[in-house]
């Protein structure tokens, strides 16, 4: 039986790893902004995202960035209710 890595949580996140995602590459025909943004929000914890956010605006980068039908991270976290709120206030803050 392999052993398997423990499970860690409230970990703190240092910039190195928060910052790591801003390298992902998107899969073919899909915005490589949008596709940071998706990757970043489905693993971190909104005081981690908004770190990332503060370097990828820094970086010129689109945060209202769209998926391939058209819609932006915001629209479409809004069907999830976990921390939902947390995350759209954080992007509405920095998309302005």
């Amino acid at each position: 039986m392999a052993l398997s890595q423990p499970a860690t949580f409230n970990e703190a996140w240092p910039d190195e790893r928060v910052f790591a995602y801003l390298q992902q590459q998107p899969p073919t025909g899909v915005n490589a902004d949008f596709h940071v943004l998706y990757t970043a929000y489905k693993h971190m914890r909104p005081h981690d995202f908004e770190r990332l956010l503060q370097r990828f605006v820094a970086d010129g980068r689109d945060v209202n960035a769209t998926d391939s039908q058209g819609h932006t991270l915001a629209q479409v976290i809004a069907a999830y209710p976990l921390h939902q709120a947390e995350f759209t206030a954080l992007l509405q803050r920095f998309a302005a």
